[in-house]
């Protein structure tokens, strides 16, 4: 990747990033919005509309370093259970503010794409977001992959459901499937897996997100709510991915020798 620092913002400059080894896919579980709204005495619908501020500005960010693929996990399948206010305000919130944003994301070569059991969300969110997905799909950037009504054993158990139907059909050979199989049936085909997991929020979990795409991804944790986090955090969690040595089960003296 060809160093260019000027489109960087002062924040961005100032971390010790080397731009040529940005990663290519970074995931985010966007944690804390109710607490990060409670904590000042608002709603918890508050914390999700600040949350919406924050996925622009770590979009742009990510757009501007030249990350190839963004992952959010936007909305769980087990997000559903939340009161059923809640999950309609996170619904109309969530379609509007892409909406919103889509002529910015066009603006920016950016495209969108979302994973997840959609066959649950609402007629009019789905057929909404539809639009968005279809108005960014001539953009060549940063692809923006939202995970709503996502979970990674809804994703598995589909891909199990697609490989089981073409073993039924004679089309494959259940002996010589393999994890290229597994991988191409999955919401994901055809992306790469995320090289960098940011969790925010303060808890230390994946939350049932890219379970199989996650096997050799670096974890970054931190004790910021989603809302507070910026272009200067995106870095600091890159900086630290960048200062960690990638095995993929060699050792370390192995790796060295293949630099």
């Amino acid at each position: 990747m060809k160093e260019n620092t000027d489109i960087l913002t002062s924040k961005e400059k100032e971390t010790a990033i080397d731009m040529a080894r940005i990663p290519a896919h970074v995931a985010i579980i966007m944690d804390g919005n109710g607490r990060w709204a409670q904590s000042r005495g608002f709603e918890r619908t508050a914390g999700h509309v600040e949350g919406v501020v924050a996925v622009r500005r770590v979009t742009e960010a990510a757009s501007r370093l030249g990350i190839k693929y963004l992952t959010l996990y936007t909305f769980s399948t087990e997000n559903w259970n939340r009161p059923q206010e809640e999950v309609d305000a996170l619904m109309h919130l969530i379609v509007t503010a892409i909406e919103r944003e889509t002529p910015d994301l066009i603006k920016n070569n950016v495209r969108m794409k979302v994973i997840g059991d959609t066959s649950r969300m609402p007629q009019f969110a789905f057929e909404r977001l539809n639009k968005c997905v279809e108005d960014t799909s001539g953009c060549t950037g940063l692809t923006l992959v939202l995970a709503i009504s996502y979970s990674s054993r809804w994703e598995i158990t589909e891909a199990m459901k697609k490989i089981a139907a073409k073993a039924a059909a004679g089309e494959i050979d259940p002996a010589s499937i393999t994890d290229n199989d597994v991988a191409g049936a999955l919401a994901t085909a055809g992306m790469p897996d995320p090289d960098l997991l940011i969790r925010t929020g303060g808890d230390s979990r994946v939350s049932n997100f890219l379970l199989y795409q996650i096997a050799y991804t670096e974890i970054y944790l931190t004790s910021a709510y989603w809302p507070d986090f910026d272009d200067s955090e995106l870095c600091k969690a890159i900086v630290v991915f960048q200062g960690r040595q990638r095995r993929f089960g060699l050792t370390g003296e192995q790796v060295e020798e293949t630099k």
